[in-house]
Parts: C-alpha cells; sequence; structure tokens
C-alpha cells in the first residue's frame, strides 16, 4: 500500500483526482501544489511498482515437495477436526513496550487473557472472569475460525483473546495449493524433529477470498507431512507495506501428542511498531495452551451410586474424635474439594516431583523455626501466569509466573515463608467449602467463586511472621539477596499491573506498590543494571515447562548462558519461545519413595541458586 502524507490546497477537482488515482492515500503535509504532490505520487509509485518487479519468481516446487504440502494441508484439516474433542486452556500475557536507551526497550504496560475453549461446541473463547473485572479487560469474543484476520486486527491498543487464540491456525478453511504459492528453502531439525522448511504466499485475491490469508514460513515434519512451526503474519493486502501492517506477527509452537498429532503449544508475538503512529512502542507477548485432557463435567444425572453392604470400618478412623480433630478434619475437607476444583478447572497442575523441591525448602523453614505442626505442610503449583501465592489448608500454592522470576532458593523460601506463616496464625480456608455443592460452577467462573487472598491485617501479620521465620532459618545469612528480588518487583510493579494482580490468592504486593516483605529490603543492596553479577528478577518462563496433555509442569533443562550487557537482564519480561521439539513418548513410572516417606528432589530440578551454594556469584540467567 502506498501510503503518503499531503495536505493539499483546497482544491476539489484535486481532491477528486487524487481519490480516483490513490485510493488509499492519506493527505496530511500543508500547502504543496496540486503539480508538485502528483510529481511525488508519481514517483512514488513507480518506485512501489519497481520494487514489486524486483521480486524473484518463485522455483516451482518438486514432484515430492508438491506431495509434502498436499499431506501438511490433508493433516492441517485432521488437526481441526482433532481439536473439536479438545477444551484446552488458552492464556496469553501482553507486554506493551518502549524503548530504553541503555536497556532497549522495557515494559510501559501489560494485559493478561485466560480463556477456555471448548471446540466442539463453538471456535470462540470462554474468558476467565476475575473477581472485579474492569471495563475492556475481557472483550467478548469476536470473529469466529473463518474470519481469522478480523480477530487478530489490533483495535485502539485493545486485544481479544480469541485474536491470540486464533494463531493456533495456518488457515483452517483453505491451506492447500490452490489458494497458496510455496517456496522451498530448507531442511532443517527442530530438537530430534526433521522438517522441511517452506515460505508461503497467499494467492492473488479472487471473488470471494477472505481478507486474513497467513504470509511466512512453515516448518513440516517429514515423516507424517505435519506442520509444526509457523512464523509470520496475516495479509489484509498482498501489496500492503510490510512495515505498517496490522496485524501482528507471531512464531506458532506445535507439540506432539498421545495420538500423534501436533497440537498447538505455545506462540510468540512480536511488534516493534505496531502502527505508523505508535512512534518507538512496541508489543509482546507469549500465549500458551494447556489441558488437552480436560473433560467437561458431568452431569449429575450421569453420576453412578455404588452402595456397599456389610463392611465394618475397622480402622483407626472409625475411633471417635474431639471437637478440635473435628475442625481440622472439615478444613481438611475444604482444602480436598478447592484443590480438586482448581484441577478440573485446569488451573492448577497435578502432582509432579517439582513439588518436592517446594516441599524441601519450606522445611528448611519448618525445621529451623522448630515448628509442631499438626499436618504435613504440601506444596502444588498454580498454572497461570500473574505473581501470586496462597494457602489453601495446609497446601501451598504459588503461581508458574513467579517461580519462573525467582533467581534464587532464598528468594523461593521467603515468598513460601509469607503463605506458611498464615497457615501457622490459623489464617485458614473458608470452610463453606467443605459443601461440594458451592462448587458447582462453570470453570470459567472459578475467579469469581474461590478467593483465597486474605485480608491486608491478616497479610502484615503473616509478613512480620515469614521474616521471623527466615531469620531463624538457614536462609537468614542471604536475605539481603532475597531483598534485592522484592526491590525488582517494586520498580517494575507500576507498569505491570496485570502480572502483579493476583486472580485468586494473594499479592505480593501492598495496595500502594510496596512489598509485604519490605522489611528484606532494608539490607539489600542497591539495584544495579550495570552490575552483570547481580541478578534481582528473571524474565518469564525461566523455571517451569507445562506439559500440554496433563498438565504437569516440569522444570527446564537449560544450559548456563554468561550475561554480555544489561540488556540481557529483562527481569519479568516477556521473550521469546524456542522448543527443541521430539515425538510425543509415554511418561516413565515414577521413583520408589525412600524408607523416610520424602521422595528426593529430581537431579534436573535443583531449587533456584542451588548451582551457586556459597551465594557469592549469582547463576546466569536461564534464558
Amino acid at each position: 500500500m502506498l501510503t503518503f502524507y499531503c495536505n493539499l490546497t483546497e482544491t476539489d477537482g484535486f481532491d477528486r483526482i487524487m481519490k480516483i488515482m490513490f485510493p488509499k492515500v492519506r493527505v496530511a503535509i500543508p500547502r504543496f501544489s496540486a503539480l508538485v504532490c502528483i510529481a511525488v505520487l508519481s514517483v512514488g509509485a513507480f518506485r512501489a511498482e519497481a520494487k514489486k518487479s524486483k521480486i524473484t519468481p518463485l522455483t516451482p516446487l518438486t514432484a515430492e515437495q508438491s506431495a509434502l504440502i498436499d499431506k501438511a494441508a490433508a493433516r492441517e484439516r485432521l488437526m481441526v477436526t482433532a481439536l473439536r474433542k479438545r477444551i484446552p486452556i488458552v492464556q496469553s500475557y501482553i507486554q506493551n513496550v518502549k524503548s530504553d536507551p541503555k536497556l532497549a526497550s522495557v515494559p510501559a504496560s501489560d494485559t493478561y487473557l485466560l480463556s477456555r475453549v471448548d471446540f466442539g461446541k463453538t471456535f470462540e473463547a470462554e474468558g476467565y472472569q476475575e473477581k472485579s473485572v474492569k471495563k475492556g479487560f475481557f472483550k467478548d469474543s469476536i470473529g469466529a475460525l473463518g474470519s481469522i484476520g478480523k480477530a487478530l486486527h489490533l483495535d485502539e491498543g485493545e486485544y481479544s483473546s480469541t485474536g491470540f487464540m486464533d494463531m493456533m491456525f495456518l488457515d483452517a478453511t483453505s491451506f492447500d495449493r490452490d489458494h497458496y504459492d510455496f517456496q522451498f528453502v530448507r531442511r532443517d531439525f527442530l530438537g530430534s524433529i526433521h522438517t522441511q522448511v517452506f515460505d508461503v504466499f497467499p494467492k492473488t485475491k479472487q471473488k470471494g477470498m477472505l481478507n486474513g490469508r497467513f504470509i511466512g514460513r512453515i516448518w513440516v515434519e517429514d515423516q507424517d507431512g505435519t506442520v509444526v512451526r509457523f512464523n509470520g503474519s496475516f495479509d489484509e493486502d498482498p501489496n500492503r507495506d510490510l512495515d505498517h501492517n496490522q496485524y501482528l506477527h507471531f512464531d506458532s509452537w506445535r507439540a506432539n501428542s498421545p495420538e500423534n498429532m501436533w497440537l498447538p503449544a505455545a506462540i510468540y508475538v512480536e511488534e516493534t511498531h505496531r502502527t505508523k503512529d505508535d512512534g518507538d512502542t512496541g508489543v509482546r507477548a507469549q500465549t500458551y495452551f494447556w489441558g488437552y485432557s480436560l473433560k467437561l463435567p458431568a452431569r449429575q444425572s450421569e453420576n453412578a451410586t455404588i452402595q456397599i453392604d456389610n463392611v465394618n470400618d475397622k480402622s483407626d478412623a472409625a475411633q471417635d474424635v474431639s471437637p478440635l480433630q473435628a475442625s481440622r478434619a472439615w478444613v481438611s475437607q475444604a482444602e480436598n474439594n478447592v484443590l480438586d476444583r482448581l484441577v478440573q478447572a485446569g488451573l492448577l497442575a497435578p502432582p509432579s516431583d517439582f513439588d518436592k523441591v517446594l516441599e524441601q525448602v519450606t522445611n528448611n523453614i519448618v525445621i529451623g523455626n522448630k515448628l509442631d505442626l499438626p499436618d504435613t505442610i504440601h506444596c502444588r503449583v498454580l498454572l497461570t501466569t500473574p505473581l501470586e501465592s496462597l494457602a489453601v489448608g495446609n497446601t501451598i500454592l504459588l503461581s508458574k509466573g513467579l517461580i519462573d522470576v525467582l533467581p534464587y532458593e532464598e528468594d523461593l523460601a521467603a515468598v513460601l515463608a509469607f503463605q506458611l506463616a498464615h497457615i501457622t496464625l490459623g489464617h485458614h480456608i473458608d470452610t463453606r467449602y467443605a459443601f461440594s455443592d458451592r462448587l458447582l460452577f462453570p470453570d470459567e467462573a472459578t475467579f469469581q467463586h474461590i478467593n483465597m487472598g486474605h485480608s491486608p491485617g491478616d497479610d502484615d501479620l503473616a509478613a512480620k511472621k515469614a521474616v521471623e521465620f527466615l531469620n531463624n532459618s538457614i536462609y537468614h545469612d542471604k536475605l539481603p539477596t532475597a531483598g534485592l528480588f522484592f526491590l525488582q518487583l517494586q520498580a517494575r510493579a507500576k507498569p505491570l499491573k496485570a502480572l502483579m494482580t493476583p486472580l485468586i490468592g494473594d499479592s505480593l504486593l501492598r495496595a500502594d506498590g510496596t512489598p509485604w516483605l519490605v522489611d528484606l529490603t532494608k539490607n539489600a543492596p542497591k539495584l544495579d543494571m550495570d552490575n552483570l553479577s547481580q541478578i534481582a528478577a528473571l524474565p518469564l518462563g525461566s523455571r517451569l515447562k507445562i506439559n500440554p496433555w496433563d498438565d504437569k509442569v516440569f522444570p527446564l533443562n537449560v544450559k548456563s548462558v554468561p550475561f554480555l550487557n544489561a540488556r540481557d537482564k529483562m527481569p519479568f519480561e516477556v521473550t521469546p519461545i524456542y522448543y527443541r521439539l521430539a515425538r510425543y513418548a509415554e511418561p516413565e513410572p515414577p521413583a520408589t519413595t525412600p524408607d523416610n516417606g520424602t521422595a528426593p528432589a529430581p537431579a534436573a530440578a535443583p531449587p533456584p541458586g542451588q548451582a551457586n551454594p556459597g551465594g557469592t556469584q549469582p547463576p546466569p540467567n536461564p534464558q
């Protein structure tokens, strides 16, 4: 598209000529003569035509390559059919960024979107509602699968969860050689998967063709002919200005399923300039998919009742219980109901080996303070990105996003101590959840019906108790490092409001933006981005990965990479996604539990900072 800014003289005839010759030209430059403007526009049009004519003609595909593309088109249609049986979770976290002279770019604002999609019923997303929904935070789903272009179009800086969901598909209706041209690029390995790489171009628009055709690059695994990665954008106009495209550019990755289908796993979005008027602002976003094995809740009439006669309970549980024991059992029943409901909604990871890592750090605090607790403290991982923690009975939950950004074990200990303090102070779960009927609600209404956050008064008491716990633990001499994390948290809290806002539990920050554990910052060193040995916080996605099939989390096995400059730090920031793809393998059976009843921490999952037991040099950024 030719765009030229010109504010012409008051010549109606010239305006009519301009509209006829250049219908997409916008005028905005003061008082040029008609002749000069026509001359300049003619030169611009000539250059645009010359540029267009220099495009190298496409090399015809070989018979083998054509067959692979046809197979990829058939597999793409098969994938859409397979998705109709699924109801995955779609999570998008978006950061608007601005330029920075030292750090290249820094976050300016952010948005968080979470949806669960029943593809058997609709191709639109149902947003998980917050406890208090701000206007414009969750826009109504717009567009369906056939209207990919409209769904991905940006409108005054607002985002649609459906728009990010549409990046799952190349073209759900017309991805074939009748609608696209293909150019072979090379052969490539993505992890252990051998692929052939093609550039993809939408053909010249035909009558009735929709806008929003994919243009970019695809990676096709050559065993079954499935697209496992695609990188590009959606095309509104084949002759558009690439620097001023209104559609987001994205890099979409897929993962192999137990049924040997490659289904969407993650998407990275990046635009340095969204429109010509944005100046130096841009956008980065990560979208993740999980919950492919989630099942829709069964209707009450479908639940079978099994009656067992002539059975007597001869266990110790048949003995009478004291009022205190009964009260604790009631709290435990509410705890189990909530945890089960969160797993069913796809928000809480099932128990995994990484939980043992969290529990070991918690035990270090319990032992250091000689706490005599009636029940064992357990830990679990929320699958969501916003930074939050909560205690559900005797179970501490940390969000994946929070775990991702913690650089050291002492930082992890600090956030665990905060919730351990809530437990020891008797700030228990609301026992109304002991009645299971209170948890019968649609999954997308989870945040409205389950609220585990504590009052500011309880949080203040817990913060003081947590600092006391930490001072009496093995982490007492490393607390300045933990304080550094909270300084960085406070420094980036204002532009990252969505990241700092909890969905279901406790925030790390007070209402005024200061951390609840602000006492840890008193002895912390000053934040210094130029000090490459000082790591206050990590980028998002630095620690854990989600298995999209069973929702379990496992630690990333990454190589340490040294920093070269301050730009490499990227605290709390969205970064590109790169997967080493592999075919699905059945999970190994769990390891044998030792006689002491405590499972060892997995070798590939040390607590943050374990590689640096001395604490003198921080480990490099896992990214």
